[in-house]
């Protein structure tokens, strides 16, 4: 292949990647609707609201009837539900924006367009950092995470020869990254509340989660593994992860998929641990262990490759004749 030929296969080989990468971001944003989304309903007029709901759209809630007013607010302190319609006499909106502005703002506009019943009156009972109450911080937060893990694993990988050297330049970027990132965007940006190191550590270990990919796959596969990692972390894993919506406001199946890879447990965990006590923060936090624990598996799996190649070269080294 001549040079003029590489230069045309590497231009359509950009433009295609480019065409994915547009698909990939902007594919879920223009089909965001709720997908089977957790609700509560309760009261005398429930069972007419989980009717009016379900002729509305069939298929976007999972409505969950409970016994009052406390049994929804705690459905939504506990992750539960998204949100809850309370009947008899004034009906009331319960929303949780912390969990989701955009599922808040929804379930808001749906709550208005109920026949037969009063405006209802909206409280958010657990409301997002009043510093960015549109989750639009929060958001945003999630993608530089990403992206300077990938950009961390890709220098180790390309700058560091030893194996158990980029290990090590892994946990350092872990921690410091951890410390560094949440000193920013809990302490300056107050973008989320709760304890500082709390917070840190889990920012570190989805660093190392992330890094750790990149860097494994490179150890275990070669530099084809940067490539693969980028496409699971950047190209799948932030447009589905959730971040700026909810996993049942994405197209199926990948919603679901979103919240197995590493940015979307990220934001996942961090919402549970910031708002909501700690509430489902076992699913996600599992997901990046799970992450964690194969990258260093990848980097034993390279360490093992690289012995044989080191071995045969020590034998071909001539053996100095005493003289």
């Amino acid at each position: 292949m001549t040079t003029t030929q590489r230069a045309v296969a590497f231009g359509l080989a950009a433009a295609l990647i480019q065409a994915i990468m547009l698909i990939a971001f902007a594919w879920p944003a223009t089909n965001i609707k709720p997908r089977e989304l957790p609700i509560a309903v309760t009261g005398p007029q429930a069972a007419a609201v989980s009717r009016q709901l379900a002729e509305h759209d069939a298929d976007a809630f999972d409505i969950r009837t409970v016994a009052d007013e406390s049994a929804a607010r705690a459905a939504i302190a506990d992750r539960d539900v998204y949100g809850a319609i309370v009947t008899g006499g004034q009906p009331v909106v319960l929303i949780a924006s912390a969990a989701s502005p955009a599922v808040a703002q929804q379930l808001s506009a749906i709550a208005q367009q109920l026949s037969g019943t009063p405006a209802p009156a909206v409280r958010d009972v657990i409301a997002a950092d009043p510093d960015d109450p549109r989750g639009t911080g929060f958001g945003a937060m999630v993608l530089p995470l990403a992206l300077s893990g990938i950009a961390a694993g890709v220098l180790l990988t390309l700058l560091i020869p030893s194996i158990p050297a980029r290990g090590l330049g892994l946990t350092t970027f872990a921690i410091a990254g951890g410390l560094l990132s949440m000193s920013i965007i809990s302490g300056w940006l107050s973008l989320l509340p709760g304890s500082y190191l709390t917070l840190a550590a889990i920012a570190g270990l989805v660093s190392f989660a992330v890094a750790g990919t990149v860097v494994g796959l490179a150890a275990a596969i070669g530099r084809a593994g940067i490539g693969l990692a980028a496409i699971l972390i950047v190209l799948i894993g932030n447009p589905f992860s959730a971040a700026t919506s909810a996993p049942e406001l994405l197209p199926r199946p990948w919603g679901t998929i979103g919240q197995l890879l590493p940015p979307g447990a990220a934001a996942s965990l961090l919402r549970s641990v910031a708002f909501f006590d700690g509430a489902k923060a076992g699913g996600p936090l599992t997901v990046l262990l799970v992450w964690a624990a194969a990258a260093l598996a990848l980097l034993g799996i390279g360490i093992l490759r690289s012995r044989p190649a080191t071995a045969t070269a020590d034998l071909r080294e001539p053996v100095p004749v005493a003289g």
